[in-house]
């Protein structure tokens, strides 16, 4: 694939067709978005792609969704959605985050996701900090996963599409925070809001009063 070479960072096939070529057709690429926000759930997306290395030219331009423009998302993710052969996002949400931590929440909503695809997996390719210990699936984290396996990449794109949708509704909601813009993280001008309008029940009370830099866009 010349144009998916020349991109900087472009995810490729290599990990799935191993395992395609095993026997196994079923591989879900996992990863989270929204995991360092102030407000708003953490959201995790799941996707099978069907075993087809023309893939890597129908979706040439995914890659990490901290990488592409939301322009480049917004093109790209309903091709993901009509291409895989079945995804999903699960959430967990700000109140879950706080009573749970955002370990345990993101797996939490790594098992939404799963529980709502129609195709059971037979191993999950998931990013660096995303693993789900409570199920048997076989399964991989790894390190700049969304940069190496294009089914990763993919999970990142509609994580990131589905989260900033659901932050951009909330923003009629909770007037005054601008969450349409930041997407709940910890900008300067959130956290000013934030301090004018106190707290709202999206609000992650364990990230805005600890020194952790929640303001990160992961």
């Amino acid at each position: 694939m010349p144009g998916a070479a020349c991109m900087k960072n472009a995810p490729d096939l290599s990990l799935e067709s191993f395992f395609w070529e095993a026997g196994l057709p079923y591989i879900a690429g996992m990863d989270e978005a929204g995991r360092g926000a102030l407000a708003g759930p953490v959201a995790v997306g799941a996707v099978i792609l069907p075993a087809d290395m023309a893939l890597l030219r129908t979706l040439e331009g995914v890659r990490d969704s901290k990488q592409m423009t939301p322009l480049e998302r917004a093109r790209l993710a309903p091709r993901i959605q009509a291409l895989a052969l079945t995804w999903a996002v699960g959430l967990a949400s700000a109140g879950e985050i706080d009573a749970l931590g955002i370990v345990r929440a993101v797996q939490l909503a790594a098992m939404r996701a799963l529980a709502s695809l129609t195709l059971t997996p037979n191993f999950l390719l998931c990013d660096f900090r995303l693993s789900v210990p409570e199920i048997e699936i076989s399964q991989m984290a790894l390190v700049k996963g969304d940069q190496r396996s294009l089914s990763i990449a993919a999970a990142s794109v509609l994580a990131k599409t589905s989260r900033d949708a659901l932050m951009c509704a909330l923003d009629a909601d909770y007037p005054g925070y601008a969450l349409a813009r930041h997407k709940g993280y910890g900008t300067a001008a959130h956290r000013l809001a934030i301090s004018r309008l106190g707290l709202t029940d999206i609000h992650r009370r364990s990230f805005v009063h600890s020194d952790s830099p929640s303001g990160h866009c992961l």
